[in-house]
């Protein structure tokens, strides 16, 4: 018996797609028309096609700072993504000690952004922050406003400390997930640690690691409130990634044309590698089934 399909259902679907135009489309089309602008202004704006996108192209500066933003995202990558899973491992699988870690864990996560940059810009101040009196005290050299490397470490060791949880969480999550089964089969053959981590644990986490990976991937790759707050982008362009200087370069310098099409190719890297994730992903999931 055939049935008419009813697709009264869409109309639920309706008020997220007007909120996602107005919220997102009208947006972007908005910025991909200053793209292909100019004004000079008194709202009056004269067309001059992909050539903006060809300055931004030729660009030292947008490819210094797309070579700090990846450096950057790759340190945090690096650092972050074991990190987490050995936390994760190291936690107690159940009890009153294993709610006390999930929530100490979450903690760092609730924290905003710019509280979090305000945080580390007094705790690694020389006059006044722990930190910075600490290593001042100890005779090491250590001003995040002055000196590059310092600026770089506080900045990564702060996006550590506040992004660390999140990945530890879903391992943590990947981590209970596995029956019980696994480890007496494991312990019948006298597998070691290294052992249970590698075939057991590790494949059973493939999952949910590469969501983390992405998350924080996307995270970092955009981050812009933790380090503008810290360094304002300095010691001179030290610390100025690709939204630093997206946004010094539309509200700073109010070059509406150049910035429009910064943001758009912007977007598209994003865009682009995390389609990369969702491939790799997709293709652990069906080997796992």
């Amino acid at each position: 018996m055939d049935k008419t399909p009813n697709n009264k259902a869409w109309f639920l679907v309706l008020p997220v797609a007007v909120l996602v135009a107005f919220s997102a489309v009208i947006p972007l089309m908005t910025v991909v028309n200053y793209s292909v602008q100019d004004t000079f202004g008194g709202n009056q704006f004269f067309w001059v096609g992909l050539e903006w996108y060809e300055e931004m192209l030729h660009s030292e500066r947008m490819w210094n700072a797309l070579g700090r933003q990846l450096a950057f995202s790759a340190i945090i990558l690096a650092i972050e993504v074991p990190l987490g899973v050995f936390v994760a491992l190291n936690m107690p699988k159940r009890g009153f000690w294993a709610s006390f870690c999930l929530v100490l864990m979450s903690l760092p996560l609730l924290i905003p952004w710019n509280v979090v940059g305000t945080i580390w810009q007094i705790f690694g101040r020389v006059d006044i922050g722990l930190l910075g009196h600490t290593l001042a005290a100890l005779g090491i050299e250590y001003n995040y406003t002055q000196d590059a490397v310092a600026a770089w470490v506080t900045v990564i060791v702060m996006d550590v400390w506040h992004w660390t949880s999140l990945v530890a969480l879903l391992a943590y999550a990947g981590l209970q997930s596995i029956p019980d089964a696994y480890y007496q089969a494991a312990k019948i053959d006298q597998a070691s640690r290294w052992k249970v981590f590698r075939y057991i644990q590790l494949p059973k986490m493939a999952g949910v690691l590469m969501i983390a990976i992405l998350l924080r991937f996307m995270d970092s790759f955009m981050i812009y409130t933790e380090p503008f707050v810290v360094t304002g982008g300095g010691p001179g362009n030290a610390t100025t990634f690709l939204s630093i200087d997206l946004v010094k370069m539309a509200l700073g310098q109010f070059d509406l044309g150049p910035a429009a099409a910064f943001s758009i190719m912007y977007f598209l890297v994003i865009l682009l590698i995390s389609w990369v994730f969702y491939t790799v992903m997709t293709n652990l999931d069906r080997e796992g089934r």
